[in-house]
């Protein structure tokens, strides 16, 4: 249950029920998209950032970086959903996912992925320990400087947005307990799924 109040579609106002009956259009209305809807501009500025974050980057590094930032930061609404991605996407299965989650550096991936993924997991935990050394790790396993760069983003952004929902009690979306039994628990690091 969140701290403050969610929007229902009932009482969505304006740009909020255009948002909202868009998201209805496309599938389900998420718990954070209920909660933004208090400020739609900052739930489209969200969405802008997140279009200009991934435009260039590949999606699989995303995902990781975005998996490694939520697994630091504690937020299991982050971890759900982005595990989910991996998993409709074909980037892992979910005997890897359970591995990854527990310690991407014991979980067979290569050289690559775990650089980025300590990276965002620093990132997002203490972004002024990050040094030279670290940057030039990813730049020796052929990363760009620019590849670099969105990583950072990534793992920047999920700061703010894992930070809001947690700081203000926002749960999972229901449909998370739907995954299998094991997946879900190494995912729910935190905040429960709602209604669980």
């Amino acid at each position: 249950m969140a701290f403050i109040e969610l929007v229902t579609d009932e009482a969505a106002e304006a740009d909020a029920a255009d948002l909202l009956a868009a998201l209805r259009a496309a599938g389900e209305v998420p718990n954070h998209a209920r909660l933004l809807a208090l400020r739609p501009r900052v739930l489209r500025a969200w969405r802008e950032l997140l279009g200009a974050i991934t435009e260039h980057m590949d999606p699989r590094r995303y995902e990781l970086a975005t998996l490694a930032a939520a697994r630091a930061l504690g937020s299991s609404y982050c971890m759900l959903a982005h595990g989910k991605v991996m998993l409709d996407r074909g980037f892992a299965d979910a005997g890897a996912l359970r591995a990854i989650a527990a310690d991407h550096r014991a979980a067979g991936l290569d050289q690559v992925d775990v650089a980025v993924m300590d990276l965002a997991a620093r990132v997002a935990t203490d972004a002024a320990s990050v040094t030279q050394v670290d940057v030039d790790r990813l730049l020796r396993l052929g990363l760009t400087q620019a590849e670099v760069l969105d990583v950072a983003l990534a793992a920047a952004a999920r700061c703010f947005f894992s930070s809001t929902l947690d700081a203000l009690g926002v749960q999972a979306d229901a449909s998370y307990a739907a995954l299998e039994p094991g997946l879900r628990d190494a995912l729910t690091i935190g905040r429960p799924i709602a209604g669980a």
